[in-house]
């Protein structure tokens, strides 16, 4: 299989599925001639038209609005927000009528839509542009959540999002886009929502994790295997649906378990997966589930104190290594 960037697998999707099915359409600020802020919508516009691509307003509310109403008219359109940040000036359209409307008409009606948006902390980009959002959304019944970690789940997620008949939000790390890994040429392969995927075998520990804590999860266990500690790791992929199933067996099986968020920690995504956890392997358990977690402060500009705002490698190594030590 051919090695690409994420970025280029999220661009390989766009491509592929707006060749297969003309109802596909985008847009967002810059997407069309400026080709996208991290240039994901790169060659759309040359191939397929101010048509179906098209540059809009800075307004994130009408942006996602127009969405809403295009999906109900019957197109599949994929809106690009310019950074997750910007959502919350469009909260009221997503929560209150995106997530919504396939409940208030009874189920009359599709919303076959997506919204695409950059997000997470670690380009020193400060307080109001840094934010890891992801559980404001997975809050929210009515829509799936998206949080893909490698290129070829990038790719197979989104091509999944475009096809589905309900509300997507689809979560790029910034810090992600130009990552690589192999990713298949099969414009069928997709990759299912709800299904979380062991990226790493292991018999210790269980680490879960998602999007770019996924990376540093598996450089973690790459660490702790030097001294012969087995780490599974597994990548949530997507939060709504959330496999629950996949990440209790494999802490049936290893009887221990780390989870790791990029959001902040006060209802974090964390709390959410330990109490499953303790739900469903209460008796299984060793020790307590540890949760590494980003701090509960808004995030600083200067380099060395993001750098202590974002959970890091050492900081799972360290919380490997305690719930090891701890027993119950």
């Amino acid at each position: 299989m051919p090695e690409i960037t994420y970025r280029d697998a999220l661009n390989l999707a766009l491509k592929e599925e707006m060749r297969r099915d003309p109802s596909v359409v985008t847009w967002g600020e810059d997407v069309a001639f400026y080709e996208g802020s991290f240039k994901v919508t790169r060659g759309l516009l040359a191939e397929f038209g101010e048509g179906r691509v098209k540059d809009t307003p800075i307004s994130e509310n009408t942006i996602v609005g127009v969405a809403i109403g295009a999906a109900m008219g019957g197109l599949r359109p994929v809106a690009e927000l310019m950074t997750v940040n910007f959502a919350l000036l469009a909260m009221d359209q997503i929560i209150n009528h995106m997530t919504k409307i396939r409940y208030m008409f009874g189920g009359q009606v599709n919303l076959p839509m997506v919204i695409r948006a950059p997000g997470g902390g670690g380009s020193q980009l400060a307080a109001q542009h840094s934010q890891s959002l992801e559980t404001f959304f997975m809050h929210a019944p009515g829509m799936y959540v998206a949080v893909p970690a490698t290129p070829a789940d990038a790719k197979g997620l989104l091509k999944s999002a475009i096809r589905d008949n309900n509300p997507v939000m689809f979560l790029e790390h910034e810090l992600l886009y130009n990552s690589k890994g192999e990713v298949s040429d099969d414009p069928e392969l997709l990759v299912p929502f709800g299904k979380c995927e062991i990226k790493r075998p292991g018999k210790d520990v269980t680490i879960v994790a998602y999007s770019r804590m996924t990376i540093l999860a598996l450089a973690a266990a790459e660490e702790l295997a030097k001294e012969n500690i087995a780490c599974e790791v597994v990548d949530l992929r997507t939060l709504a649906p959330l496999d629950t199933e996949t990440f209790v067996q494999s802490v049936k099986k290893t009887g221990r378990a780390v989870v790791v968020e990029e959001c902040w920690r006060t209802c974090g995504l964390g709390a959410e997966i330990a109490t499953r956890i303790y739900d469903h392997c209460f008796d299984s358990l060793l020790s307590p589930v540890q949760r590494v977690s980003g701090l509960d402060v808004p995030m600083p500009y200067s380099r060395k104190l993001e750098k202590l705002c974002i959970p890091q490698v050492e900081d799972i190594i360290g919380a490997v290594k305690e719930v090891l030590s701890e027993k119950y």
